[in-house]
């Protein structure tokens, strides 16, 4: 009877959840533990010399939380604001070294429960190319959906190392979100 309650007990751990959403025709995901909130396109403060894609700050109930368009992080243009628009506010870093980041995506779909079997590892593209930012390829009905690794995503090591290059070609170092007043 023991080794019954493991097998349910470990079943239901093997389920996990995801929110989806679109971002230029790509359905990705996130895992629903790192998710904080979703609101709406609005509100966003641009600061200048920031990376591309980096919009700007929110004023999320007092606290200032940097924004990035998510589109422009992978390499394509910057997404194109529509009244389905929305800012998925994530939660990253260690317990007790939290921090909110949004993220702007086309449209948010739902949470979908994908079952451990139905995940499969990232794909090996070569050497040259980046998957780490990949937590898994998720097969929902029959389909694909890209299960994002959030903490690579969003990783302030990584964006730290972005740099801006002025007229001239000098690289100039992407400078910190700071809170003043």
């Amino acid at each position: 009877m023991g080794a019954r309650t493991n097998v349910a007990l470990s079943g239901a751990v093997e389920q996990q959840q995801f929110l989806t959403f679109m971002l230029g025709g790509e359905m990705l995901a996130v895992g629903i533990l790192h998710i904080k909130e979703i609101i709406e396109y609005a509100g966003v403060t641009t600061v200048p010399m920031m990376p591309a894609c980096i919009r700007g700050v929110i004023n999320l109930r007092g606290a200032v939380v940097p924004v990035m368009d998510l589109a422009a992080r992978f390499g394509k243009p910057a997404s194109e604001v529509t009244k389905r628009t929305c800012i998925v506010i994530v939660e990253l870093g260690e317990p007790g070294e939290r921090q909110d980041m949004g993220i702007v995506v086309d449209t948010v779909n739902a949470v979908l429960e994908i079952a451990a079997a139905d995940i499969e590892p990232a794909p090996a593209f070569g050497a040259r190319i980046r998957t780490d930012f990949i937590a898994g390829m998720g097969k929902v009905n029959g389909k694909f959906v890209i299960l994002l690794d959030v903490e690579q995503v969003l990783s302030d090591m990584d964006i730290g190392a972005l740099t801006q290059i002025n007229e001239a070609g000098a690289a100039l170092p992407a400078p910190a979100l700071s809170q003043h007043p």
